[in-house]
């Protein structure tokens, strides 16, 4: 159904529909209006936002500037990698890490599935040339595709409450982003994702947490060195903890989906006032704190999902109870006046 406040992308019908409506903050969800710089539209008329500026969010929308902040700032915690702008450089770098000992992304924005794994998304060199070569091709007047040594280890999330100077840490989380049972699927958005208790994971030590968190800080400190502002907003960094220690996969400028219906079902604190505590900078003196229990969600998908999902497919929750239809989150669904739930084509409900 369309929106209210017209295309999300589209700063003009956003913030005017914010100021008709007297809105005090505005909490932004997708990577798509961060990119084409919503928060700067509503911080223009005195709107706060949960949402970094056009400029901070190339934290998420550019690969490339992620891993060049990381290594110009000194906070490492990078694995190789190599910013190809043509196929010579690619050929280089899968030359120098090893066969199928890398992982091939998109720079841009592509909805979490523009990144395939050596060895199990690319079963071949010339098959991972062959995807780096056709991202090129799609990638506009100047493209790039990073490159990055595969690294093996645990991959786990930690967001982050910021408010231009001070963070506030969530549980961690793991996602679970391949299709298929044993994943054996493509890359997904995340098919479901899950949290231990005492806000803590089986696999991911106290000393591994510590350091995520201290590289999310010195991100923040760095981002407003480079960019002239503080990122208020979601910190969402994608790390991975190996036996040479905890590395940085990506960074996210906004909530994980599905990582934020773990993380605010544990939130214990008053999510409205944590919102206007990092428009206003005050989040240091904001009371935040979740719940010590363990949390678990899971996504149903239409069938073909990702490539191709079934668009259109009637929802039946009918078989379930009240209490857990309750529980739901529904996501890519529409309401049809003759079929009542339908889906979309992507994921449906969690």
């Amino acid at each position: 159904a369309p929106s209210p406040a017209g295309p999300f992308p589209d700063p003009p019908a956003v913030t005017k529909f914010a100021q008709d409506n007297q809105i005090n903050v505005a909490v932004v969800g997708p990577e798509a209006p961060l990119e084409a710089g919503v928060a700067d539209a509503l911080w223009a008329v005195g709107i706060k936002v949960v949402g970094p500026t056009q400029q901070l969010a190339q934290l998420e929308s550019s690969k490339a500037f992620t891993r060049d902040l990381l290594i110009k700032n000194g906070i490492g915690a990078c694995p190789k990698y190599c910013v190809a702008k043509d196929m010579d450089q690619a050929r280089e770098f899968v030359k120098r890490v090893g066969e199928l000992n890398y992982v091939v992304k998109a720079d841009g924005l592509c909805g979490g599935k523009g990144v395939k794994v050596g060895g199990e998304h690319l079963h071949s060199d010339e098959e991972a040339l062959q995807f780096v070569e056709d991202l090129l091709k799609a990638g506009g007047a100047q493209p790039r595709v990073v490159l990055e040594e595969k690294l093996v280890g645990q991959e786990f999330s930690l967001m982050s409450f910021c408010d231009g100077t001070f963070c506030v840490h969530m549980p961690p989380i793991q996602d679970h982003k391949r299709a298929h049972e044993g994943d054996t699927g493509p890359n997904t958005g995340g098919m479901g994702t899950y949290s231990g208790a005492n806000c803590s994971l089986p696999f991911v030590s106290e000393q591994d947490l510590q350091c995520a968190r201290a590289i999310t800080e010195s991100v923040s400190r760095a981002l407003k060195r480079k960019c002239g502002q503080g990122y208020k907003g979601i910190l969402y960094g994608g790390f991975m903890a190996t036996a040479r220690g905890v590395y940085v996969i990506e960074y996210n400028a906004r909530f994980g989906d599905p990582e934020a219906m773990n993380a605010l079902a544990l939130l214990e604190s008053d999510f409205g006032a944590i919102c206007a505590a990092i428009g206003e900078g005050t989040l240091r003196q904001t009371p935040v704190s979740f719940s010590n229990k363990a949390s678990c969600c899971v996504y149903a998908v239409p069938e073909g999902y990702p490539t191709a999902g079934l668009k259109g497919a009637p929802i039946d929750v009918s078989g379930l109870t009240a209490d857990q239809q309750a529980a739901l989150y529904y996501a890519a669904v529409d309401e049809k006046p003759d079929a009542g739930l339908v889906t979309t084509g992507s994921r449906a409900i969690a």
